[in-house]
């Protein structure tokens, strides 16, 4: 295995049975994957797509039916390996009668980091995801969310090389899958090499570099977000304050070279973005509000629909 691939799966399968040792659910078939260092790789698929299985099979939870997979040029089935591993499972289960610094602590302590490094490393994770006011409350008290703020830091705190985050931004509002994202993007430059599974394609296509899509256990496709989104056949045309006699005249263009014109229309943003504007706008002028909805084309404003506060 190149220096330069983290992660080599070759023909990886695995097949749940029942009591009887008669075959039940094929969750994985045939994978072959290769995850290079310092890349940010996506495993995307729905539901049962085999996401979390091949994880659990990376880190040795799971043997496989048929195949193998090496992470640093090791076996799987090397537990030395997970040394240099950060974990963040779908679910997270911590002790939660234990606050956000103990249980930090008693992680740190199982990777046998000395005490003045590992509060260090305490402080400053919690400090990293968002939880210094709360950092002395029972995790039994925390939201979910909060649950997977705690969980991405407990998968740091043996600052690993590899980290595999299962489902990463669950629970999470709006503002925290945003500031998550950021962190990820920020332990790529730190020289990390990530892991994410998901099934939601917003979240991929922001931070991920490289994609794998699943469907019930099969490799669909792979390669960059960029090039697997981009549709070949399609031309699209951005414009600014442009007449429409010059619209006419591309049209015209088009039309002459054998094109169909599909759309001329005007770029959107995504709900997520403007949630985020918003909010971010809110806190700079605090007290500004809109009440009502925005009139359609051609209808008068209304007063009630008028922005109302300090003006812009």
């Amino acid at each position: 295995m190149s220096q330069d691939v983290i992660i080599e799966i070759r023909n990886l399968t695995k097949v749940y049975c029942d009591f009887w040792g008669r075959p039940k659910v094929q969750a994985l078939n045939a994978l072959d994957l290769k995850i290079h260092r310092g890349e940010i790789f996506g495993l995307l698929g729905p539901n049962g797509s085999g996401k979390t299985t091949t994880i659990k099979l990376l880190l040795g939870l799971l043997f496989p039916t048929k195949g193998d997979a090496l992470i640093f040029n090791e076996p799987t089935t090397n537990v030395a390996k997970n040394e240099r591993i950060g974990y963040l499972p779908e679910e997270s289960y911590l002790y939660k009668f234990l606050n956000a610094s103990e249980t930090l602590h008693f992680y740190g302590r199982l990777f046998k980091i000395d005490s003045a490094e590992r509060t260090k490393r305490v402080n400053r994770l919690i400090d990293l995801v968002g939880l210094s006011a709360a950092k002395h409350r029972q995790l039994r008290e925390y939201s979910k969310g909060m649950q997977r703020r705690i969980g991405l830091a407990q998968a740091l705190i043996n600052n690993p090389e590899l980290i595999l985050l299962d489902e990463p931004t669950s629970g999470l509002d709006p503002i925290g899958t945003s500031e998550i994202k950021k962190l990820i993007l920020d332990l790529r430059e730190q020289g990390k090499t990530i892991v994410l599974s998901g099934h939601l394609l917003a979240d991929m296509q922001d931070i991920c570099d490289r994609i794998a899509i699943l469907h019930k256990g099969e490799l669909k496709e792979v390669g960059k977000v960029s090039d697997l989104l981009t549709v070949q056949d399609v031309t699209q045309i951005k414009t600014r304050d442009l007449p429409e006699a010059a619209l006419r005249e591309i049209q015209d263009v088009i039309t002459r070279h054998g094109g169909e014109l599909l759309a001329i229309d005007h770029p959107t943003t995504t709900l997520e973005e403007l949630f985020l504007r918003i909010v971010r706008e809110s806190d700079l002028h605090p007290g500004r509000r809109r009440v009502g909805e925005r009139p359609r084309d051609g209808e008068p404003v209304r007063p009630e629909a008028a922005t109302t506060g300090s003006p812009r």
